[in-house]
């Protein structure tokens, strides 16, 4: 079954239940990306923020 035909499936059964129709396939596909890419970065940056927050946890006040 592809993708299309799921879908369409879905709407269906969500139109003879009352319920709201699911977004077609690809909607959020920009937001994935983009939330995934932000995550590699801030992963990335970890290390930096760990010493960071370290060294301002040993300053003396």
């Amino acid at each position: 079954m592809s993708v299309t035909q799921q879908h369409l499936l879905d709407t269906y059964r969500a139109l003879t239940l009352g319920e709201p129709a699911p977004p077609a396939p690809g909607t959020h596909d920009r937001r994935v990306v983009r939330e995934r890419r932000d995550e590699r970065r801030f992963r990335a940056g970890r290390p930096a923020l760990r010493s960071v927050l370290s060294r301002w946890r040993r300053r003396p006040t």
